[in-house]
């Protein structure tokens, strides 16, 4: 499936990660995918952000255990917690969600203001959709109630559906 083509040609191409709470999973997903998209040359046309669909969070920082695994493998951690606002529709490319739980929430936003909008579902997807060889189970799951190990497999998991994210990025927008 090929990623749809920018809202706006002139400006950069917006990709905005979603989780639940805005502090473990999708932010990490933020900063490996911004990191990505440095080491290729593609931050001048691609911005990244995130947001969660819950407001529990909103205004505090990533969970410690997230930065934590971030830092330890050369990310940056700087994040403010903020929720999903069905306005962000109106100027994303993609939004990328981190389970179908989170999916489905966005999925009802879409139906309700998506064409008023002009936001079609096939600018979201489930973010381990760009993996390669994914495996049977799209979701990224939500580490915040286990220990520091199931950080370590979120970070595995985004950093392979970050580079195949990037890989078609820089095949859409320089191709």
């Amino acid at each position: 499936m090929s990623l749809p083509e920018p809202r706006d040609p002139a400006g950069p191409y917006r990709v905005s990660v979603v989780c639940l709470g805005n502090i473990c999973r999708s932010p990490m997903a933020e900063k490996v995918l911004t990191a990505d998209l440095e080491r290729a040359g593609m931050s001048d046309l691609v911005r990244v952000d995130s947001s969660g669909t819950g407001d529990w969070h909103v205004g505090g920082g990533m969970d410690p255990r997230a930065s934590s695994t971030l830092r330890v493998h050369g990310y940056l951690t700087d994040h403010t917690a903020r929720q999903f606002d069905s306005s962000d529709l109106a100027d994303r490319d993609l939004i990328l969600t981190m389970d179908l739980d989170n999916f489905d929430d966005l999925r009802r936003v879409v139906d309700e203001r998506g064409e008023e909008l002009g936001f079609d579902m096939s600018r979201l997807r489930l973010f381990r959709s760009f993996a390669p060889g994914g495996g049977p189970n799209p979701e990224v799951p939500d580490p915040y109630y286990g220990g520091d190990d199931g950080f370590s497999a979120v970070l595995n998991m985004v950093e392979a559906a970050a580079k195949g994210l990037t890989n078609e990025l820089v095949t859409r927008l320089r191709g």
